[in-house]
């Protein structure tokens, strides 16, 4: 782990810029070419730097048959068995607040909301394009 943060926006597996002259964690005599997010909470998170085998690696694991296992479970907001839960955030609790596990059907549920709410407001909750007199 080569870096811990106080409370960030980005989820787990998001990626990074990678700092200069950074090395891998595991590999401390090669240099880092990937920064990946790794485990994440309302507190923060923890930086994982890679070196291309490492990554090579992670990659892999995201796209076997292991993580396919862990993306089933039950749904934090419906409740409901589901085999492809990823991590979220409520948007009401704000942009760095607990992470959730949630079903597709919850976030496709929850972008249509979204998109309608946007539609509904139109444009005039912004002050750009001349919408209000000077």
């Amino acid at each position: 782990m080569a870096d811990v943060t106080g409370p960030i926006s980005t989820l787990a597996n998001s990626s990074h810029e990678v700092p200069d002259g950074q090395t891998c964690d595991d590999h401390p005599d090669r240099p880092a070419v990937a920064r990946i997010q790794g485990e994440t909470d309302s507190f923060g998170c923890e930086m994982n730097d890679m070196c291309a085998e490492c990554a090579d690696k992670h990659r892999a694991y995201l796209r076997s048959p292991e993580a396919a296992e862990h993306r089933k479970g039950t749904c934090e907001w419906c409740k409901k068995p589901a085999d492809d839960l990823r991590d979220r955030r409520d948007y009401e609790e704000g942009m760095s607040g607990r992470v959730y596990r949630v079903c597709g059907i919850c976030v496709k549920k929850e972008n249509d909301e979204l998109a309608a709410e946007e539609r509904a407001r139109g444009d005039d909750h912004d002050d750009f394009d001349g919408d209000y007199d000077d």
